[in-house]
């Protein structure tokens, strides 16, 4: 009886946030035809999804960063794509962290990294996006910008922040998100470092791959890649590696191939 009731209570208070809040229809309706027509889902579809990212916009700060000033229209279509991998699986898979940070452009990170022999290097990077564990995800526009695939058609740099957030939940990332109850952790390893161990032979050897052969770098970036590419081109990522489709179907609670086919 009390969980019935807090359930209620729940439902009563997400839905005024909805009516104070919801994306504006003629600002949603931009977002659908700039950002989201590549996904071909459903008007049922759709619908959760504006409510799914206008919640989103309420919970987490957007800000510019190096002169960047982010607008409405960006706002929106961040938490769009953000959304679109948990469109099935609610908004808690983002609690804990607060803040998007969007540069204009490409931007610079100082890291240190530990050699063979145990020697600590500092190195710089040039990122287009990057996630940080309790921290911010960071966004370079250029890169995240509908319409700019930096890595190819299958690319698509908020999904694949965001994908690295769902990887942490389970502390540092490493290819292994919190799995669902229904889900074999055994087959998912397997599955997994079977495709990754592929990738890698495949890019030692110079051939032409499905996936981004940035995914060879590591576990963690492998995950993000797939989830990319599990979006943007589902019909090449089952056809290359249908058992790791089918976990990734299993872990989203989605099938974008079949909605490429309806």
């Amino acid at each position: 009886m009390i969980m019935n009731w807090l359930r209620r209570l729940q439902r009563w208070r997400i839905q005024r946030q909805l009516r104070r809040h919801r994306i504006p229809l003629v600002l949603w309706e931009q977002v659908v035809v700039t950002a989201l027509t590549h996904f071909h889902l459903s008007h049922q579809e759709l619908h959760r999804l504006r409510e799914l990212a206008s919640l989103f916009l309420q919970e987490k700060t957007i800000t510019g960063a190096g002169g960047h000033e982010v607008d409405d229209e960006q706002r929106a279509l961040i938490a769009a794509q953000a959304c679109l991998l948990i469109l099935n699986l609610g908004l808690d898979w983002y609690e804990g962290w607060q803040e998007i940070i969007v540069y204009p452009g490409s931007f610079v990170v100082q890291r240190e990294e530990q050699d063979e022999l145990g020697l600590v290097h500092e190195q710089r990077a040039v990122l287009g996006g990057e996630a940080w564990g309790r921290g911010p995800v960071i966004l370079a526009w250029d890169d995240a910008r509908p319409g700019s695939h930096p890595h190819g058609q299958g690319s698509n740099v908020i999904l694949h922040e965001f994908a690295h957030k769902l990887d942490m939940l389970n502390g540092k990332a490493n290819g292994m998100p919190p799995l669902h109850k229904d889900m074999d952790r055994q087959a998912w390893t397997q599955v997994f470092s079977r495709a990754f161990e592929q990738l890698q032979a495949r890019v030692q050897r110079h051939h032409r791959t499905c996936i981004d052969p940035y995914g060879a770098e590591n576990p963690a970036e492998f995950f993000a890649v797939v989830s990319e590419e599990f979006f943007m081109v589902p019909d090449c990522l089952h056809r290359d590696q249908p058992a790791l489709y089918g976990q990734l179907q299993r872990f989203y609670h989605q099938d974008p191939l079949q909605r490429l086919t309806k």
